[in-house]
């Protein structure tokens, strides 16, 4: 059974959806609503907006929305029922006894427990005789004992079935295990194996301290060498960030993203609490917003080679539109910062920390290694360098960031700065062409309905949807008009079937006495509540008037009754006849 709706009501009546959005984002007034920079996409102009009469959200860069509970899921990585108790705890009260559906909330808490007593089986092993070779691994990589234990750091042993016979004597079952992804189930089908064999292992932490996941490396020479805990419903490698738990703790609001873990003990061991690292992938949108959270400045730290310069390049595009402030270090000699601190011995902690403070941002960074393609000695080539660092000046929104590097180009290459600046703003002009044609395409996207998952007959009833999806609008904004609407039409009268269920939805909602919108989150899924609120926001600030109700109203009418070409085609005169009059009729 769901929740109750009077439970719910409450529950978000005393949670104030801005004092709580506050907590994570800076938000500003701007008429009735409070704005800020979204939480779940990198962007560098607000367009979240808080609504305070309805204690929800929405965001016209993304699409998402919702209401308080949505919002609390999707910040904190909660199923419902988790982020309705954490609110309930908030607000001083008790969740209902034994009437809703916790299955996932409860499967998710498995999972958690699982994890936990996995990381201690690999712990315990590691100091053990079976886990000999792990621990001399990590003495060799010049880590203490001390740090193994800050990071929880193990050993699976060489078996397929040792963390499973240990997991399931603590009580669990195969399915929970399977579901945590830390066994897999054999060939036969009767049985399970470890996922994690011969490998020293490293637990990933949530900012919450959870454990939700693992990555190991193998002792032997087999491939692959890293491998690390796929999607589970509590893990999901593209939004998490290695050892950010110990990170977020840091006064200074700065990160340096590494590319392994090793990279992240060791600056972490050598005194920099700060260091995070993506966990396999490259690094992702969602893992920049995260960061976003908890920093305003990210140092780059990758390793020097091929690849990892070409994940630099990545990187600061996706950093810098999430509104972060880059900067890049560069580790000497083609060295990762793992064995650049160790080979600097004693003194590694103080060379990264000159390391550090000689990074260059992420413009001077680019602008030095297109230097290095070029003899700066021949006019040929200066022209060629400038044309290319014009095209990185040209992607920088701020003018006064522009005209600095531009004034420096010319004194150092003696150019006119006036020449520099002509063709930046020339390659800025075409850029912003471009983001406009993407721009037009989304919104013709939008229009046309080609891209609605939730919807999908939208695209064949452009303008059946567009009546519908005004008149819900009217409906979750002005209650008022219900009596209105609901005269002239009901839920047959409905094209789309996503529509035709709202407008049910809505009103039985409106009918039993509550908001429609305060509501949604308990019955829909993100996706879909994501919709709704997009839907909403057509009509938030147009007062429905009879006359534009009616006249949505006949839109709706006349495309319920429409034919369809192979229903012509297929027609008797007498249907015909009859069908010519009924358009007659709606014209009148």
């Amino acid at each position: 059974m769901p929740l109750p709706d009077d439970f719910l009501q409450e529950v978000k009546m005393r949670n104030d959806i801005t004092d709580i959005a506050s907590s994570y984002i800076t938000l500003k007034r701007t008429g009735r609503n409070m704005v800020g920079l979204c939480p779940f996409h990198g962007e560098k102009t607000p367009s979240f907006n808080i609504y305070s009469e309805t204690n929800s959200y929405y965001c016209f860069g993304c699409g998402a929305g919702g209401d308080v509970v949505n919002f609390v899921m999707r910040i904190e990585n909660l199923d419902y029922i988790e982020a309705v108790r954490y609110l309930a705890q908030r607000a001083g009260m008790r969740m209902p006894e034994d009437n809703y559906d916790d299955s996932l909330s409860k499967l998710r808490k498995r999972i958690y427990e699982a994890n936990r007593e996995a990381a201690r089986f690999f712990y315990k092993t590691l100091y053990s005789p079976v886990g000999a070779s792990g621990l001399r691994y990590f003495y060799s990589r010049g880590l203490t004992d001390k740090t193994i234990k800050h990071f929880g750091l193990g050993f699976a042993p060489d078996s397929h079935f040792e963390l499973s016979n240990y997991l399931k004597n603590k009580g669990f079952n195969d399915d929970e295990l399977v579901l945590a992804n830390l066994v897999y189930k054999n060939k036969s089908g009767r049985g399970t194996n470890d996922r994690f064999y011969n490998r020293v292992m490293f637990p990933i932490i949530d900012v919450r301290g959870n454990v939700i996941a693992f990555g190991g490396r193998i002792m032997t020479d087999q491939k692959p060498k890293y491998l690390n805990t796929s999607d589970t419903p509590v893990f999901n490698k593209s939004s998490n960030l290695f050892s950010l738990n110990n990170a977020k703790k840091t006064a200074d609001r700065t990160l340096i993203l590494c590319e392994g873990y090793m990279d992240v003990i060791a600056i972490n061991q050598a005194g920099f609490q700060n260091a995070v690292a993506t966990l396999g992938t490259a690094l992702t949108n969602e893992q920049a917003v995260l960061m976003k959270r908890f920093a305003d400045d990210v140092i780059i730290c990758y390793d020097a080679d091929e690849a990892g310069q070409k994940a630099t390049q990545r990187a600061i595009s996706i950093l810098r539109n999430s509104g972060l402030n880059i900067r890049v270090l560069i580790v000497p000699d083609g060295k990762d910062p793992d064995e650049f601190i160790r080979k600097n011995g004693d003194n590694g902690a103080a060379a990264f920390y000159n390391l550090i403070n000689g990074s260059a941002n992420d413009i001077e960074y680019k602008i030095n290694k297109i230097k290095k393609k070029y003899d700066l000695s021949s006019s040929e080539q200066r022209v060629r360098f400038l044309n290319e660092v014009a095209g990185i000046l040209a992607g920088i929104d701020n003018r006064i960031e522009q005209d600095v590097y531009a004034s420096t180009l010319s004194q150092e290459l003696d150019v006119s700065k006036e020449v520099v600046m002509q063709s930046v703003l020339q390659l800025g002009r075409k850029k912003q062409r471009n983001t406009r044609k993407k721009q037009f395409s989304k919104l013709a996207s939008d229009l046309t309905g080609r891209d609605d998952k939730i919807n999908p007959q939208h695209r064949e009833e452009l303008r059946a949807t567009h009546a519908e999806e005004t008149l819900l609008s009217f409906l979750v904004n002005y209650v008022d008009s219900y009596t209105e609407i609901s005269s002239k039409i009901s839920a047959e009268s409905f094209v789309t079937d996503f529509n035709k269920n709202l407008f049910t939805y809505f009103s039985q909602k409106i009918t039993e006495g509550y908001s429609p919108l305060n509501t949604i989150s308990n019955d829909f899924t993100q996706d879909e509540v994501n919709k709704i609120f997009s839907i909403a926001n057509i009509c938030r600030n147009i007062n429905p008037t009879n006359e534009a109700i009616e006249e949505y109203v006949r839109v709706l009418n006349e495309e319920k009754n429409k034919m369809k070409t192979e229903e012509i085609a297929s027609a008797s005169d007498e249907t015909l006849s009859d069908y010519i009059m009924q358009l007659k009729a709606n014209r009148e």
